[in-house]
């Protein structure tokens, strides 16, 4: 699934393309995807429109059009956007520019989802803090999980907590943190959240300075890969060695996800150390 540094790629790697644009029309392929409005109002709507910024919110994509409106996607399991091209990929709408560009919704498994909206809040509006915002402070992070008798994973990837972190990340940045996935967040040590606060904000910008990681189906505008999941210390590498100490990864799930940790280093018992 896209997350954070995926589609905060597909938007910095979109804007210059499509930013000053129209679209032209839009061919709805898949209509099941439409969430709001009607597909009828949807295709009176959206042609003509100008595109006037891109903005990403969570793991959500923002077209911000001419006339107040928004354009909003959510990519789920495997959808993507891809400029000029689908390649091979399953395509869900088509949008044509009014430069003679087309820009391509794909999604092999068709859980993607379209909104054409006024306000934003319709959609977004139960989203937990960006976690690259200044806003999200370590303290902010302890008052979020201190009293939750759940599984710090779940919390991280739970989006009404934290917007935009999923299964790869959270992997990532419990291990940097040295915290077991399993832990409940009403059981970590303040040392403990403030290396798990340093660790989100890293793994989430080294992400996206490594263009996403394409474990699976995502796949840049152009149709490049990422490289991010080549920094991966345990996300997908369950039976390889540890980094740190050569412990074999495992693999466990917790409420339907998989999650991948080293059971040397993120000890299931809470373990103080210096930051």
């Amino acid at each position: 699934m896209p997350e954070l540094p995926e589609v905060e790629t597909i938007k910095n790697e979109l804007l210059p393309q499509v930013v000053g644009r129209h679209f032209a029309q839009v061919n709805l392929l898949w209509k099941a995807a439409l969430r709001r409005p009607s597909v009828a109002e949807f295709l009176q709507r959206l042609p003509g429109r100008g595109i006037e910024g891109l903005s990403r919110r969570g793991k959500y994509l923002l077209f911000h059009l001419s006339g107040g409106s928004s354009l909003i996607l959510h990519f789920k399991m495997s959808g993507l956007l891809r400029l000029g091209s689908p390649g091979s990929d399953a395509v869900t709408a088509i949008f044509y520019l009014d430069d003679g560009q087309k820009l391509f919704f794909c999604d092999r498994r068709k859980f993607g989802s379209i909104w054409l909206v006024k306000d934003v809040n319709l959609v977004l509006g139960k989203l937990g803090p960006e976690p690259l915002s200044p806003s999200f402070t370590s303290e902010l992070l302890r008052v979020t999980v201190s009293r939750r008798r759940v599984p710090i994973k779940v919390l991280l990837c739970d989006q009404s907590v934290i917007a935009g972190i999923g299964n790869m990340y959270a992997d990532e940045a419990l291990f940097a943190a040295g915290v077991h996935p399993m832990r409940r967040g009403d059981t970590l040590l303040e040392g403990e959240i403030q290396r798990l606060h340093q660790a989100i904000k890293e793994v989430l910008e080294r992400g996206i300075k490594n263009k996403g990681a394409s474990t699976d189906t995502y796949r840049r505008p152009g149709g490049e890969r990422g490289i991010a999941h080549h920094g991966f210390k345990v996300a997908h590498r369950v039976g390889q060695p540890c980094p740190q100490c050569g412990t074999p990864i495992e693999r466990i799930f917790l409420r339907g996800r998989g999650a991948y940790f080293c059971p040397l280093c993120q000890p299931t018992e809470p373990q103080p150390r210096l930051l």
